[in-house]
């Protein structure tokens, strides 16, 4: 078996049928993840269906990040190891010896759970193998023999850069080079690839009763709902940094705010490795403020450095105390050369 590490890819391609052929558009379309040998210098694409946002949004990030710890599948690995059980690895297992190329309907994930009398595999489908493996921090495998007959070489670092195709030729031209973008910037799609955390308790768990969001006319509105609320609350969207390393990354955005009592305005942060010394520091924080009170729509921005060694980059808005605080015309971009935070 070979051990592979995930990387998630924003890239989308219309649905395949059995036969390879391209299904109409009402069909669900394909994602793209990359299963890199970084140890043989290869890769292995795998398609999985799009629309399980909710699990493509867990890959890529890391197991002991506790900003995504408040998910269904983070709680069901937290009762399985109280139960005594725990997810010992994930093998991606394909249909049959011959199939073209692995697929939602091709292949499927063989999770193994040990327990103290050894260990039982379960079989679930490839995006749920793959996203519970990304929570448990379980290693994925693949056979050898799948390796050898499907996997690419990869003479570089950039384990996407065969599957992907030139950025001239993606829908928007070299504009939508980027991998790993920023979505539902509008708030057209609800609350879709965004989520609410808090730090009253520990950053990143959910922000409960105390604050609650919404979205609407293409803005969206973090309010506290009691009178004194504990703590801070976030409504933040988080993307891979591979894209953005080694420059800076500008948050920009239209703010209204409305009965502030304390801190609130735009949050962006750089999440560092987990494994660092205790000394360095997890997150490059930075903000951009609101007095207390109210105030009509105005442009914020802020910008900070995206180490050589960032993870993800977690932007949106803050909130601390009573108010409400609103967001609208977000974007965010890699700052211009020479841009300080």
């Amino acid at each position: 078996m070979t051990t592979v590490r995930i990387v998630p890819a924003r890239y989308i391609r219309p649905a395949r049928a059995p036969d390879g052929s391209v299904v109409p558009d009402w069909w669900p379309h394909q994602r793209l993840i990359v299963l890199a040998d970084d140890a043989g210098h290869r890769a292995l694409p795998l398609w999985v269906i799009a629309g399980h946002k909710e699990l493509l949004g867990r890959l890529g990030r890391p197991a002991a990040d506790a900003e995504v710890t408040s998910g269904l599948l983070e709680t069901a690995v937290r009762l399985l190891g109280t139960a005594g059980t725990e997810v010992s690895a994930v093998d991606i297992e394909p249909a049959s010896d011959d199939v073209p190329e692995l697929r939602s309907d091709t292949v499927t994930a063989r999770v193994g759970l040990a327990t103290a009398t050894g260990t039982r595999p379960v079989t679930v489908s490839a995006e749920y193998g793959l996203a519970l493996a990304a929570v448990a921090g379980a290693p994925v495998r693949v056979a050898d023999v799948v390796m050898d007959r499907l996997a690419v070489p990869v003479p570089g670092q950039d384990m996407l850069a065969p599957f992907l195709p030139p950025a001239d030729a993606r829908p928007g031209g070299p504009r939508q080079s980027r991998r790993f973008e920023p979505r539902n910037m509008a708030f057209t799609e609800g609350l879709d690839y965004w989520e609410l955390a808090g730090s009253f308790s520990d950053d990143g768990q959910p922000a409960g009763p105390d604050y609650s969001c919404t979205a609407a006319d293409q803005s969206a509105v973090l309010a506290a709902t009691v009178g004194e609320p504990a703590g801070s609350a976030v409504l933040v969207q988080a993307i891979a940094a591979e894209d953005y390393r080694g420059a800076a990354v500008t948050f920009r955005g239209q703010l209204r705010a409305t009965g502030l009592s304390g801190q609130a305005g735009l949050h962006l942060a750089v999440r560092r490795p987990p494994d660092e010394p205790v000394s360095a520091p997890l997150l490059d924080h930075g903000r951009s403020l609101t007095a207390p009170g109210g105030s009509d729509w105005t442009w914020h921005e802020v910008t900070v450095p995206v180490p050589g060694d960032a993870v993800v980059i977690r932007f949106g808005i803050s909130l601390a105390g009573r108010g409400r605080i609103e967001l609208r015309g977000a974007e965010l971009f890699p700052a211009p050369p020479g841009t300080r935070e």
